[in-house]
């Protein structure tokens, strides 16, 4: 089956632009500040990475400070208590696996190699790995938040039942490579400002022609009448 993603990007770039892809930091600081995001606002995870990095110069000062410390530095990003003893475990298992705090060894690696390293560590999930991939190292492999996900379920590229961590294989399955990231910024974009979880303003979307969300409530309407 041919799924239009061609045409779904285009219509998306037409509202939100073209996005260009920079890496944001080096693949080591993308996987902790990850880990400082989950369950919590950008606001929130950027204020507790700053915190961070302020407090311990080193990867190996975090590694040593006592876990109780460490989660009272990290308090602004949300369930410091889960969150400070994974990350010392994750740069435990680092340096461990290379001798150093650093994951710029990943770039010698093709994609499944590198992905399957960043799976082995502790407490991390393939929307951590893929966001480290895709920021970071620019590779090909597409971050499935909720917007994401909900976008791409309602379009009827993937089906709601698969849920999110399935969703990042079955996604990169159909979506042309040169594409993913401006797919994953996209979608972020309209699942924001257009594709909510509460209320959808579907008349206002661009993609009705291609939704089967949209299409199947059309269905429903004319049924009902």
């Amino acid at each position: 089956m041919a799924y239009p993603i061609a045409e779904i990007v285009a219509c998306l770039e037409n509202l939100y632009g073209v996005p260009e892809w920079k890496p944001r930091n080096s693949p080591l600081e993308e996987l902790i500040h990850c880990i400082l995001s989950q369950h919590t606002s950008d606001a929130n995870s950027f204020r507790a990475y700053r915190r961070l990095r302020e407090r311990y110069p080193t990867w190996q000062a975090v590694v040593d400070a006592p876990v109780e410390e460490l989660a009272a530095t990290i308090r602004s990003g949300g369930l410091a208590n889960q969150k400070a003893p994974r990350i010392q475990a994750v740069l435990k298992a680092i340096h461990a696996a290379r001798g150093k705090y650093s994951l710029d060894w990943l770039h010698e690696l093709p994609t499944p190699d590198a992905r399957k390293f960043l799976l082995s560590l502790p407490g991390i999930g393939p929307k951590c790995a893929a966001i480290v991939l895709c920021f970071s190292m620019g590779r090909p492999v597409i971050p499935v938040d909720t917007h994401v996900f909900r976008v791409s379920w309602r379009l009827g590229l993937i089906p709601k039942s698969l849920g999110e961590a399935k969703a990042h294989d079955a996604l990169e399955a159909i979506i042309p490579e040169p594409l993913v990231y401006r797919y994953h910024v996209a979608l972020i974009r309209h699942g924001r400002a257009i594709c909510k979880a509460q209320n959808p303003r579907c008349e206002q979307c661009p993609l009705r022609d291609f939704c089967a969300y949209y299409n199947n409530l059309q269905d429903s309407s004319l049924r009902s009448e």
